[in-house]
């Protein structure tokens, strides 16, 4: 009987498909499961994953965010500058309390034009994309700063402990970032499914009308979640740069395929309604996996693009194939017959 629900989920496939291209990719280079790439690759998590946590919440709402990585790189240039400017030597607190407030001032825009004109997402982010990257670069005048301040600095090179590779003698850092993605994780995950904030996000991505006559404030809920969308773009942001020591601002820019393409993969349904947090961060593990795993095998980096492409191509199948299954009219009438026996019996 578990074997059985388990066999209904999505992440259970996921989960299986992250292990069998592990046990490949560790019987190609025989350095896969050594102790520095596991904390390569959850070093390399950290941004994706915040990303990736605001963007499943847009996508179970009905909705899509593409801006999300030109307005981490305006919150962040803005931020790194500013602090520059003034010659800031502090730690990282202040910092962070300004990116978040920029990124929530952005991220207001977006969800503001959406919730009062009922406007396209896709239309909006993508508008606003343009908007954020044209500030940037042509009113701010952006350019690469390759020095930050120094409390951005050390935390992004201090690390809550080392692994060693005994036999290469690489070692990896686990930075302690780490702690802030499973802070957000747990915070996303209370939101989900304990509040009728995360319930209403269910509701309106499963039908907006009907969420509105069950009580739910859908102007407010949508406004509120870009406005978190944006906070967590340009914390994961400024968690980039910290462990890069540079801000780059173009550097985020084209992310938004990569996270989601990670998020559908997980089993996120793009129409909205469905899906779960764990599917997310599988998804994003699996895309973060194959993209370190290619460097570790030797294999081209331009082969990347290719690979992401691939399972982007996948994933919206396999999302697109579950809606299609959930319609079927032959499914539901045998659902119902089911349910009936069940309680006649």
């Amino acid at each position: 009987m578990q074997l059985r629900k388990l066999a209904r989920h999505n992440e259970t496939y996921i989960f299986l498909v992250i292990i069998v291209i592990a046990f490949i990719i560790q019987a190609r280079s025989g350095q896969f499961f050594t102790p520095n790439n596991i904390v390569d690759i959850a070093s390399a998590l950290i941004v994706p994953g915040l990303m990736a946590i605001g963007v499943f919440m847009v996508i179970i709402s009905g909705g899509i965010d593409v801006s999300f990585p030109a307005l981490a790189s305006l919150s962040i240039y803005v931020t790194t500058k500013f602090f520059l400017d003034i010659g800031y030597e502090g730690g990282i607190f202040l910092p962070i309390i300004m990116v978040c407030a920029i990124g929530a001032v952005l991220g207001a825009i977006n969800g503001f034009l959406i919730a009062t004109f009922k406007l396209p997402p896709l239309i909006v982010t993508l508008g606003t994309a343009s908007v954020f990257r044209g500030f940037m670069q042509g009113a701010l005048s952006s350019r690469q700063l390759a020095v930050i301040p120094r409390g951005m600095s050390s935390f992004g090179t201090s690390a809550l402990f080392i692994a060693r590779n005994r036999v290469s003698g690489l070692s990896s850092r686990m930075p302690p970032s780490f702690l802030i993605l499973a802070a957000v994780l747990i915070i996303a995950f209370f939101v989900l499914k304990y509040t009728m904030f995360g319930r209403g996000l269910y509701a309106i991505g499963g039908n907006e009308t009907s969420a509105r006559r069950a009580g739910f404030n859908v102007w407010l809920i949508k406004f509120l979640l870009y406005v978190g969308v944006g906070m967590a773009a340009s914390l994961a942001g400024f968690i980039r740069v910290c462990m890069m020591t540079q801000c780059h601002p173009t550097n985020m820019l084209g992310m938004e395929m990569m996270v989601i393409a990670g998020v559908v993969l997980g089993g996120t349904a793009i129409t909205g309604g469905a899906g779960s947090l764990l599917g997310c961060m599988l998804g994003t593990i699996l895309i973060v996996m194959v993209q370190n795993s290619l460097i570790l095998m030797g294999i081209p980096t331009f082969w990347q693009g290719f690979s992401v492409g691939m399972l982007i191509i996948i994933g919206t199948g396999v999302s697109a194939y579950q809606v299609m299954r959930m319609n079927d009219p032959a499914r539901i009438i045998r659902a119902k017959t089911g349910r009936l026996a069940d309680e006649t019996e």
